[in-house]
C-alpha cells in the first residue's frame, strides 16, 4: 500500500512527523495541540477554547488533504485534567452535533501546564 504526506501551512508544524498520512482511502491526522499555526503560541485558556483551535487545527489539516471534517469516522484526545471532560464534549458538540465520530480519549501524560488537550483524527480521504 502507498501513503501520501500531508502538509499545510495552515496547522501547526514539526520536523519530526507528518501533520497527516494519506493511505487505504483514509487520512490519518497526527495529534494537534491548540498551537497558533503562525506562532506556535498556545491558543485559549478554557478548555473549550483549546479544543476549538485543535479541531481548526485538524480541519485544516484534512481540507489540505482534500476531505473535511465532517469525514473524521475516528478521533482520540489527551486530556490534561479529567474536570475538563465536560467542556471537552461541549465544544465537541458544536463541531459534531448529531453525527459525531467515534473516539477514545486518556490523560495526557505531558507536563506542560497550559496545554490542556491534543486531538488526533482519522477521516475518509
Amino acid at each position: 500500500m502507498s501513503s501520501e504526506t500531508i502538509h499545510t501551512d495552515q496547522a501547526p508544524t514539526n520536523a519530526h512527523y507528518a501533520q497527516a498520512v494519506r493511505a487505504g482511502g483514509l487520512i490519518f491526522v497526527s495529534g494537534q495541540g491548540p498551537f497558533d499555526p503562525e506562532t506556535g503560541a498556545v491558543v485559549g485558556l478554557t478548555i473549550q477554547e483549546q479544543v476549538h483551535q485543535c479541531l481548526a487545527n485538524v480541519q485544516a489539516i484534512l481540507e489540505a488533504a482534500g476531505s473535511s471534517i465532517e469525514k473524521v469516522v475516528s478521533a482520540t484526545f489527551l486530556l490534561r485534567d479529567p474536570d475538563d471532560f465536560a467542556g471537552l464534549n461541549e465544544e465537541w458538540d458544536r463541531w459534531f452535533g448529531d453525527a459525531p465520530p467515534a473516539r477514545q480519549g486518556a490523560r495526557h501524560p505531558l507536563d506542560m501546564p497550559s496545554l490542556r488537550i491534543s486531538i488526533a483524527a482519522i477521516a475518509e480521504a
